[in-house]
């Protein structure tokens, strides 16, 4: 099997009267991420990483944030995608592990709802998904409150038929 890993990056601003969606869940809080689609951070940086794994560019080649069809999208959507594309080239995700940046809300006790609504997503088991958080211990512009950040690492595989005709 040709096993690989990919990185995923984002970041975006918080501001009042928005809807706050990490990982794809709503979280109560008194700002929301302000992005071209929903700015869920924590989907985006995993949308890069699954690409990335495959070498199929990144969330910005496939949904440009100056196309106004993708204005106000849920995130969720573009994972699909990249599921889809993981599909179509035989990969398959294996593990995923996320990390958000953040000096508030508190993240852990919405851990194992981010995890389910990734792992539903992805169509793989829920101990294949881990979700943590880190403050920005008061430095920059996350450490102030004016924005949330997340990285997240796929690992994906794919059955080659080369490789498989080796085990025959």
């Amino acid at each position: 099997m040709d096993y690989r890993t990919g990185i995923g990056y984002d970041i975006h601003k918080l501001k009042a009267g928005i809807l706050l969606r990490i990982g794809g869940v709503q979280i109560p809080f008194s700002k929301g991420l302000v992005g071209h689609s929903d700015g869920d951070v924590l989907l985006h940086a995993l949308v890069d990483a699954i690409l990335g794994g495959m070498a199929e560019g990144d969330i910005g080649t496939h949904f440009s944030d100056r196309d106004p069809k993708w204005k106000n999208a849920n995130s969720r959507l573009f994972v699909k995608h990249a599921c889809k594309i993981a599909e179509r080239k035989k990969f398959a995700i294996h593990f995923v592990d996320c990390m958000i940046i953040a000096e508030e809300p508190k993240l852990s006790p919405y851990y194992k709802e981010i995890q389910r609504s990734i792992a539903d997503l992805l169509s793989v088991p829920i101990s294949h998904i881990s979700v943590k958080a880190k403050t920005q211990e008061r430095i920059g512009e996350i450490g102030k409150g004016k924005a949330i950040a997340a990285v997240a690492l796929a690992t994906i595989y794919q059955r080659s038929a080369r490789l498989m005709e080796g085990l025959l």
